[in-house]
């Protein structure tokens, strides 16, 4: 056996110099200096951040992949030098193998084995990929670019290359473990026939300048809509009374909402109550709903509002005590979650919003204490728990997408507390993907849901943003409560449609 793989290593070698040895014999051309170049732009993994970073100036699955991709560089990276080059030292071709116009000024000491460089362009250029087909061809030749240029320079032998790149395209693989790939549209909708408004008229447009990354400015809706009124929140104001106070002064046919979830959750509430269709201009930072209505920008919103095409989707209710009942359009929850949502708003404007909500999250999981409830009857002790509108994707896993708008259920999930350190046993398994056969992790799907809480009265969050306090939470779904304008499916479209 030993022979036998010995033996095999010496093939490997030996086609390893061979490659090597027909690289440097090709003539000298312009692509020399620019392979140098290459090369060196990529240590270190500069080259493909600052493309992420680039990338990342767009919003939606642009963004994503760039987060995704960085996310695999730095799992490639990580592999390669405290694993691979540690455990498998492997001498670097000798200069001489290559001519000197064609050597790295600083060429690396490390072991040859793996190509870090192969890993993280591999590794960057698949994640992108997996978001996004497009960005993904585009930057494939850069990445085999970079991964040969390895080898072009001497620095690299051809298996070195091949077991790099295998290695970082399996690592951006292995980001679906714990970042599923949201689909591009599969989400099953009611379609519904709407008011056809093509210059808006007769359509109140709320715009919330404070939400997410700004709003479509006034300019876009009196372009695209110059019939249409257009209100803004009040400063300290009910935003769903103001609302609503101003639809009953109005003769209103339909409500356009451009902000955040929370924002666009206050329109939702009005237009259910009133009956009246609802256009979603996605203007917030994540813009959950207006992503899973199938809406992802304001120009796919004017031509569904033109034509009159949209469907029917769900919405949830929640009752806190005796107070009004309230409409949600995402999720709601009750123990950690809104503890972070209440240090990402105090230290956003100072640190901004996604470092305020890692901060806020290494926060919460390291202080937050348990809560003590009864959900449907049941004494439970917990550590959050969540409720969605709809049935959540994927199972097992943090919420991410909707498959279906029209389910009619609610989706509750949440972290027991009872258990030996159940909440060290939690994150593990959320961090190795295996939460769905976790003790810990608790899946239910229902139309209805009471929670009363044994103690002090808790926080609830809403739509991402802060509720009532209270000890008694009711929840229910409501199937097609609500109507949104969106594109129609056309023929042979990917996404289902039921009537």
């Amino acid at each position: 056996m030993l022979d036998r793989l010995r033996a095999a290593m010496a093939r490997v070698d030996g086609t390893d110099r061979e490659l090597a040895r027909r690289s440097a014999l090709l003539p000298r051309s312009a692509a020399d200096p620019a392979l140098k170049t290459l090369s060196t732009a990529a240590n270190h993994s500069l080259l493909w951040l600052a493309i992420a970073a680039v990338l990342g100036l767009r919003g939606g699955r642009t963004r994503r992949a760039a987060v995704r991709g960085a996310a695999a560089i730095a799992g490639a990276s990580a592999t390669t030098n405290l694993v691979g080059k540690p455990l498998l030292p492997r001498r670097r071709p000798a200069a001489e193998l290559v001519a000197p116009h064609r050597r790295l000024t600083d060429p690396p000491v490390s072991s040859s084995f793996p190509s870090g460089h192969a890993a993280s362009a591999a590794a960057f250029a698949t994640a992108v990929a997996m978001e996004s087909p497009v960005l993904g061809a585009a930057l494939a030749p850069v990445a085999a670019a970079v991964a040969y240029s390895r080898v072009h320079t001497g620095v690299h032998w051809p298996t070195d290359v091949v077991c790099g790149a295998a290695l970082g395209t399996g690592m951006a693989l292995s980001t679906r473990r714990w970042w599923p790939v949201l689909p591009e549209d599969s989400t099953e909708v009611e379609v519904a026939e709407l008011p056809a408004l093509p210059d808006g008229a007769g359509m109140l447009v709320l715009l919330n300048p404070d939400s997410g990354d700004g709003v479509p400015p006034a300019q876009w809706v009196t372009e695209n809509w110059p019939a249409a009124k257009v209100t803004y929140p009040e400063p300290g104001g009910d935003l769903v009374a103001d609302l609503d106070a101003v639809v009953g002064r109005e003769q209103v046919r339909a409500l356009g909402v451009a902000g955040g979830d929370g924002t666009v959750a206050a329109a939702a509430t009005v237009a259910a109550r009133r009956g009246l269709p609802l256009a979603v201009l996605p203007a917030g930072t994540l813009n959950h709903f207006a992503r899973d209505a199938g809406v992802p920008t304001a120009d796919a919103v004017a031509d569904a509002v033109a034509r009159g095409t949209g469907c029917a989707v769900d919405l949830g209710t929640l009752r806190v005590d005796d107070a009004v009942e309230r409409w949600f359009l995402n999720t709601a929850s009750i123990g950690g979650y809104p503890d972070m949502v209440r240090f990402r708003e105090r230290w956003a404007p100072r640190w901004g919003k996604w470092p305020a909500a890692a901060a806020a999250l290494i926060r919460v999981l390291h202080e937050s204490a348990p809560m003590h409830a009864v959900v449907n009857g049941e004494p439970l002790l917990v550590w959050v728990l969540f409720v969605g509108n709809g049935a959540y994707a994927p199972r097992g896993f943090a919420p991410a997408w909707r498959p279906s708008l029209g389910t009619g259920t609610l989706d509750v999930r949440y972290v027991r507390a009872d258990l030996r350190w159940s909440r060290l046993r939690f994150v593990a398994a959320a961090l190795a993907g295996t939460l769905q056969r976790s003790r810990t992790y608790v899946e239910r799907r229902s139309r209805e849901l009471d929670v009363a809480v044994l103690g002090e009265p808790v926080t609830i969050a809403m739509d991402g943003e802060l509720g009532r306090k209270g000890t008694r939470f009711t929840f229910d779904a409501h199937e097609g409560a609500l109507r949104v304008y969106r594109p129609a499916p056309g023929p042979g479209a990917d996404h289902p449609t039921r009537s």
